[in-house]
């Protein structure tokens, strides 16, 4: 019985299944890693700050290529954007259609993930791929016979659904927390990416709970770093700051005059 692979001492990207960004981030000790969704346009400014690559999915891939041309079109400007990993979700009626989209996609860059529907025909896609070498996801998992059944047939990366667990009112990182419990007991296994994260509620709970991964949209990405304890005590902190500078103490500083601190 074969179990997923180890991570790596010395991970880099290009160098096949489970050398990416996240086995580096979790050997180092800084896991739990943060991929963003959006527009191409909309990730710029967030990707040097650490994130472990862009996901798409083929709802708002379809979204995005008819805004920029063309679904290869988004991917390549993502490839544009960043040097990381680009997970690109694919779709497909057999085996055979799944690997030829698949290529079409994985000949862009080494840079390419495939990310695939759980089904399966998707549990032969994934052992022929990594036959190949390639770096694979599987999404839409609900179950954990599911998420145990894909790793066994080889898949990277298992993506359990957050936010639509909890619209349908059940505990949104239910299977995370299994996962975390069953994989945890492997010496070797797949990375668990809490997806379809729409809040930051549901991000807290992704990470509390042994996600490896997170993947969301670059807005809760943002929203992350707002907190209402933070803000109070950054105002009291930047207080004390232009009080120094109004009353001389900061010669030498280069303090810039800002709108919102002149009536200060």
């Amino acid at each position: 019985m074969r179990t997923a692979r180890a991570v790596p001492l010395a991970p880099s990207i290009g160098e096949g299944p489970g050398t990416g960004a996240v086995p580096a981030a979790l050997h180092q000790g800084r896991g739990p890693a943060i991929w963003l969704a959006g527009d191409p346009d909309d990730l710029r400014e967030w990707m040097p700050l650490g994130i472990a690559g862009i996901v798409t999915n083929t709802v708002v891939h379809n979204q995005y290529a008819k805004a920029h041309g063309g679904a290869v079109d988004v991917i390549k400007k993502y490839l544009d954007l960043t040097d990381k990993p680009i997970v690109v979700e694919i779709d497909g009626h057999s085996l055979e259609e799944l690997l030829e989209v698949g290529k079409a996609f994985t000949d862009l860059s080494d840079q390419v993930v495939l990310k695939i529907p759980c089904s399966t025909t998707a549990l032969k896609a994934f052992a022929a791929l990594r036959e190949e070498g390639v770096e694979t996801c599987c999404t839409t998992v609900f179950s954990l016979p599911q998420a145990v059944a894909v790793a066994q047939a080889g898949v990277d990366h298992i993506l359990p659904f957050c936010e639509p667990v909890k619209e349908a009112g059940g505990d949104p990182t239910k299977l995370i927390r299994e996962c975390a419990q069953v994989f945890g007991r492997w010496e070797q296994r797949p990375f668990i990416m809490a997806a379809l994260v729409r809040t930051v509620e549901t991000a807290y709970a992704a990470l509390r709970d042994g996600a490896d991964e997170l993947v969301t949209m670059w807005t809760v990405y943002r929203d992350m770093m707002h907190h209402p304890m933070t803000e109070q005590w950054n105002k009291v902190f930047m207080d004390a700051w232009l009080d120094m500078d109004q009353h001389g103490l900061l010669e030498g500083v280069p303090v810039r005059p800002h709108a919102d601190s002149r009536s200060n």
